[in-house]
């Protein structure tokens, strides 16, 4: 429990630092990079499509027709931009975190290292090709899970209960590797995981009930439609602020317990010690060379008789 909430206030330490809230901020300049481009050589011809698109339904042209007959004007004008944004928002979004999240979590390693662990030993124990394997297999595994379990959501207390734990187990596995593939041998990778599967497993669930608040804020963007442009960005500089948070929790746990699995080694390795000196035994056939080699043992005289009377003549 120590290490569990000594390595939160350090990671809610971490998210006050100039370098976390840069990155943090990164998505949407992404956004607001790729909105301009898109916009500058496309945005005629796709509000122009969209209208057209609008247009050609007999449902909505009804629609459209009853709305004007309310003095409303040409509401197809309106919607139609407004619906390219509404289309084009989530694909840049995704294109936006996944791109923070490829660059993110290496730096704010590279950060919680050179800050707080500079001495610890880097023994590079997994490989990018590893980790995306890693990550690909454990997101199967987790979709797996998510559907076998969905009839139990009809389970009133299960429906709160599986889907962020399986979104945590999840969360721990693909965080903890990262953190761990640029210090941590895979035998050592593999014995925290083992040591401390419960802890981490709590952290990821809990960072998963974090990751829902900025839902709440994209949904109300999109249902008061008058602060979209407000409330969408705002969910997203949460959603990496939540992502860096994570990120930072899971690492400096898991560089913690590295440090301190190895520590636990190093005490125990003088314990063992070398194992005693046997003396070899002689093989038989070199006993004779052995004999030879020594010098001979000189002889004793005999014994001198203390009755000189009793030697025969």
């Amino acid at each position: 429990m120590g290490l569990l909430l000594d390595s939160f206030w350090r990671a809610a330490a971490y998210c006050l630092r100039p370098r976390v809230i840069a990155l943090s901020l990164l998505p949407l300049f992404l956004m607001a990079v790729l909105a301009l481009g898109l916009g500058y050589f496309y945005w005629d011809a796709a509000v122009q499509g969209m209208r057209a698109l609008l247009d050609a339904s007999s449902l909505l042209a009804s629609v459209w027709g009853w709305l004007q007959g309310w003095g409303l004007g040409d509401v197809t004008a309106v919607m139609a931009p407004l619906m390219v944004v509404l289309a084009v928002a989530p694909v840049l979004v995704v294109v936006s975190l996944l791109a923070v999240a490829v660059l993110m979590t290496p730096a704010l390693v590279a950060l919680v290292a050179a800050r707080r662990f500079p001495d610890l030993e880097r023994k590079k124990g997994g490989s990018f090709i590893a980790s995306v394997a890693w990550s690909v297999g454990s997101t199967v595994l987790a979709l797996v899970a998510l559907v076998v379990s969905v009839p139990l959501w009809l389970v009133p207390p299960l429906v709160l209960i599986l889907p962020p734990l399986i979104w945590g187990w999840l969360t721990y596995r693909v965080m903890v590797f990262d953190a761990l593939a640029d210090h941590a041998s895979k035998e050592e990778r593999l014995e925290i995981f083992r040591r401390h599967r419960s802890s981490l497993l709590g952290i990821g669930i809990v960072t998963g009930y974090l990751g829902a608040a900025p839902s709440i804020v994209w949904a109300s963007g999109v249902v008061f439609a008058a602060a979209f442009f407000v409330l969408v960005p705002l969910a997203i500089w949460i959603y990496t602020l939540v992502f860096a948070f994570s990120s930072l929790w899971f690492t400096h746990y898991g560089l913690a317990a590295l440090q301190r699995l190895r520590a636990e080694r190093a005490t125990m390795a003088p314990m063992t010690g070398p194992a005693p000196l046997v003396e070899a035994a002689v093989h038989p056939k070199e006993a004779p060379a052995l004999n030879m080699a020594a010098p001979p043992t000189p002889a004793l005289p005999p014994p001198a008789n203390p009755n000189p009377g009793d030697n025969p003549p």
